[in-house]
């Protein structure tokens, strides 16, 4: 049997098409072989798909579950690797599925009972299919909503708190997947009334705005009664922003631009207003040159490095060989000199090389 299976990898590899599958496509098979560490999969015409390493241990729920022909979708992590096969995520296509699971049910505006399982100062946090959700205090129902005549912050959370344990109805109205956070709302909203409110908003627009809920991913302003619109991390500064509670606090007044109007939400940018510190390099800059900056921050790729505030470029983990030699040699806080690889403004794009 074991020798049948082998032979039918081994046809699937020769057999296979010129053609393959895209980076972080979902595909799907049959299983035709699970072994200790590893699970194969046919992805006939476009070879054999392997599911093995960190990919086997973050499904291993999922893979006591499957049998020999069982048919399974995964998501592709790697298109072709040394050994020929197409190296595939049973986790990330599970999530992909749940992503996309929301945004229908956002379209079709279901509504979900759910358990509330903690509070904060701006709002409540929920979770739907192991996806961690925001409720903004300004989307419950009169209710719910804590009327405190001060606004005193510690007595609006220790409001909120009183929800933690209680099950409330609420509908998905935005996802954040590169956060891999849920927006929901408590309220019943009139499509045709929130139509006609949004009506009133254009790409471009300028707001004065109060901040209404500060969350680790960014910051949502009050345009209007009812209505809020969310603030990005990404989108609050040219600068790096790790905490958003450091820059605002609930309450303050800040202006905001509308940069995005979809799926009955409105997108802001603070940073919009602000001049782009890009653009002063825009002719000064090109590939090869030398420049010195300071690492300001390390990511799973390699070390971000500030050549200006707001202007940031990725040292890759690849120029040293390894993450931890990376690291090693290159400290937080501490000035280096730099030759630039790429340099793209216009895209705020630019990858350096450490010069020892």
């Amino acid at each position: 049997m074991e020798d049948t299976v082998e032979n039918l990898i081994l046809n699937s590899i020769v057999d296979r098409s010129k053609s393959r599958p895209e980076l972080d496509a979902l595909v799907e098979g049959p299983v035709i072989l699970i072994e200790k560490s590893r699970v194969f999969v046919d992805l006939s015409p476009f070879g054999t798909g392997i599911i093995y390493g960190r990919e086997f241990q973050n499904a291993k729920d999922i893979i006591k579950k499957i049998n020999l022909g069982d048919v399974i979708k995964a998501k592709v992590v790697d298109v072709e690797n040394e050994d020929g096969y197409i190296e595939l995520s049973l986790k990330e296509a599970k999530q992909a599925l749940t992503w996309s699971e929301a945004e229908k049910a956002i379209r079709a505006k279901i509504i979900f009972t759910l358990e509330v399982k903690d509070a904060n100062k701006g709002g409540l946090i929920l979770e739907w299919q192991g996806l961690q959700g925001f409720l903004p205090a300004s989307q419950l129902k009169p209710e719910h909503y804590p009327h405190i005549e001060d606004s005193d912050k510690e007595k609006i959370l220790k409001e909120l708190k009183k929800l933690v344990g209680e099950k409330i109805s609420v509908m998905i109205i935005s996802t954040l997947p590169k956060e891999g956070k849920l927006i929901f709302s408590e309220k019943d909203n009139n499509p045709e009334e929130k139509k006609e409110i949004l009506s009133k908003y254009n790409i471009g627009d300028v707001l004065e705005c109060a901040v209404a809920g500060i969350v680790d991913f960014g910051v949502f302003l009050r345009l209007e009664e009812g209505l809020e619109g969310l603030v990005h991390i990404s989108e609050l500064d040219w600068g790096l922003v790790e905490d958003p509670r450091a820059m605002f606090k609930v309450g303050d007044k800040v202006k905001a631009k509308v940069i995005e109007i979809k799926d009955g939400k409105i997108s802001l940018s603070i940073k919009a207003l602000k001049e782009n510190p890009w653009t002063e390099f825009e002719e000064k800059l090109k590939k090869g040159d030398i420049v010195p900056g300071v690492v300001i921050k390390y990511n799973k790729h390699g070390a971000l490095v500030s050549i200006k505030e707001g202007v940031a470029g990725l040292v890759h983990n690849s120029t040293f060989g390894t993450e931890a030699k990376l690291r090693e040699t290159l400290e937080l806080g501490k000035n280096y000199n730099f030759q630039i690889t790429l340099f793209e403004p216009k895209e705020h794009k630019m990858t350096l090389m450490h010069l020892a």
